[in-house]
């Protein structure tokens, strides 16, 4: 261990011994570690700094528009402002419609398709 770990363990025993950590909202709540398998792991710091930030992905922050959107749209009366709501609406499904499509045709399923080949080419005609 290093000498600025061991500093830090020694400063939070420290506060732990003051009862510094005792009222602390949660406290005594187990921590659910986030899973995180389906982050690429160079990108899993990213994304732990952007959620921690409370950024959302292009996608998810897309995604939460169009929820909202359609709530707005199902409480609506007016029609003048149902037809604006609905062409937004329309609108923000097509960029993430695209968007997802893009992700799929995306590098991983490049590679799912090259080893898909390579797979197919081994094996010899019946």
């Amino acid at each position: 261990m290093d000498i600025f770990a061991k500093i830090a363990e020694q400063k939070i025993r420290e506060a732990m011994e003051r009862g510094e950590f005792d009222n602390l909202p949660f406290h005594g709540i187990p921590v659910i570690p986030e899973d995180l398998s389906s982050v690429p792991e160079d990108l899993r710091m990213a994304y732990r700094l952007l959620k921690n930030a409370g950024v959302l992905p292009e996608e998810l922050q897309l995604r939460k528009e169009i929820l909202t959107l359609q709530d707005l749209l199902n409480a609506c009366y007016d029609e003048e402002t149902r037809q604006e709501l609905q062409v937004e609406l329309n609108d923000k499904i097509l960029r993430y419609n695209i968007m997802m499509e893009r992700r799929v045709r995306g590098a991983a399923h490049r590679q799912y398709h090259a080893k898909i080949l390579r797979k197919l080419r081994g094996r010899r005609p019946l």
